[in-house]
């Protein structure tokens, strides 16, 4: 059963860009329906399992939620501006070397030198692997510049993810005990994003409710990995929660036809083993 745990997230993160770029609608739809699907799911948790939390907790895991909706919001506008596929491993390189520097600065890991020069190669990796799968070729460099914006764009959202996976770490708080105040943060983050594009229409549009689906299957790779991490191991669970990016990218070409040169083929392909290796080596030091 260790097993089904395990892969549960990675499948379920990893088609999660897939579904929602199904289910259809803008950005600001998608995210909408994320949060309150996955609000949906927490409180549901929280009635079956009523797990216990303080309030400087359910404070600080509501900004990390808050946090998140920047990050994912980023995701979403890559996901319409370049695909799935050019998205996914770019924004997941990102989140893995930010939140590596993260931990390095102000939570003291990789401690000694050895640690420091194996974990700075394991950065260095997922920045080649970021590179590679960002390059376009010549001949499709008409669109170029969106991709550009598109990537600055991914870089400046990160740090929503990377805040949001720092702060539970300060928190003594179990991930069961603060997935309800970080979906709660969710919602008021995507209703004060509403309020400032005066974007309240959308509560009427069909694909934000029908985005709640992403918010569902969300939740199932969040509360899997919660799961996994208490079976396996934190390392373990993570590394193997890091082939989503995999899932997704292929995904992406096969599923929703994103189309690839051979050469930005071979590029990606290859971009994508050097960021799982990069996680591995961040991860297990």
């Amino acid at each position: 059963m260790n097993i089904v745990w395990m892969l549960l997230p990675a499948i379920a993160w990893g088609v999660l860009p897939l579904i929602v770029s199904q289910l259809g609608g803008r950005p600001i739809n998608q995210i909408f329906g994320t949060a309150v699907g996955t609000l949906i799911a927490s409180l549901v948790v929280q009635l079956i399992v009523h797990p216990a939390i303080n309030v400087t907790s359910f404070i600080m895991a509501m900004i990390a939620g808050a946090f998140w909706i920047v990050g994912q919001l980023g995701q979403y506008t890559g996901y319409a501006n370049v695909g799935v596929s050019k998205t996914m491993p770019i924004s997941t390189g990102l989140q893995l070397v930010g939140t590596s520097l993260v931990g390095v600065f102000l939570f003291g890991e990789w401690s000694t030198t050895i640690s420091k020069l194996v974990g700075g190669l394991g950065v260095l990796l997922l920045v080649i692997g970021v590179i590679m799968t960002s390059i376009q070729d010549r001949q499709e460099a008409t669109g170029g510049g969106n991709q550009r914006r598109t990537i600055v764009m991914l870089i400046v959202t990160t740090i929503g993810f990377i805040v949001f996976n720092a702060i539970p770490k300060a928190l003594s708080a179990s991930g069961i005990a603060i997935f309800l105040p970080e979906s709660v943060g969710m919602m008021v983050a995507v209703i004060v994003y509403m309020l400032v594009r005066g974007q309240g229409r959308i509560m009427a549009e069909r694909a934000s409710w029908l985005n709640i689906i992403g918010g569902l299957v969300f939740s199932v790779a969040s509360l899997t990995y919660i799961v996994s991490v208490s079976q396996n191991g934190v390392n373990t669970a993570f590394v193997v929660s890091q082939l989503s990016v995999v899932l997704s990218t292929l995904g992406g070409m096969v599923f929703l036809h994103e189309r690839k040169s051979r050469r930005e083929l071979a590029l990606t392909l290859s971009g994508l083993v050097l960021i799982v290796i990069g996680a591995v080596v961040t991860t297990l030091i």
